[in-house]
């Protein structure tokens, strides 16, 4: 069962991966890279890493998302649509990709480290509570500050983008 989620989980981040890069919409492209990052996150929970899923969520989807969302905002997006990565013929483009995806098949197949393992025995939650603790007392200042100085970022692009009226 966890192998079919797996391949599951996969399957879809691999195709989100493709549908950001294949995209013309620079929209569209941020939100496929966000269903890919989830997917990842997905993937980590059925390793039975929660933090590293918790971890992937917060920073990727979370913080550089919105990066991402900022510099979306701050170029016309129905000038970028217009204009191509990659002008002329994407044929050698195309090539190179399908040679590096057999390379990669190949050397995947041949590879010796993904045979059937047990899972390693985690320590309980014992970490996480210890980070959570961290995090939230010892830290709590800078991570506050961290949000706040975040906030400002989002209005100022804001701000930026926001065409003016007259």
């Amino acid at each position: 069962m966890d192998e079919g989620f797996f391949l599951l989980f996969a399957t879809v981040s691999v195709a989100t991966a493709l549908t950001m890069v294949l995209a013309r919409n620079p929209v569209h492209s941020a939100l496929a890279l966000m269903a890919c990052f989830l997917n990842i996150s997905a993937i980590f929970v059925l390793l039975e890493a929660p933090l590293l899923a918790v971890i992937q969520i917060f920073v990727y989807v979370g913080a550089i998302m919105v990066l991402f969302v900022f510099v979306i905002m701050m170029i016309d997006v129905r000038e970028a649509v217009l204009q191509r990565f990659l002008p002329g013929s994407n044929l050698p483009a195309l090539v190179l990709l399908v040679l590096l995806g057999v390379e990669m098949l190949v050397l995947v197949l041949w590879s010796d480290r993904f045979s059937v393992m047990e899972p390693v025995a985690m320590s309980g939650g014992d970490d996480v509570r210890q980070l959570g603790t961290a995090l939230f007392a010892e830290y709590l200042l800078p991570f506050e500050t961290a949000s706040v100085i975040l906030l400002a970022a989002l209005v100022g692009a804001i701000m930026l983008a926001r065409k003016e009226q007259g």
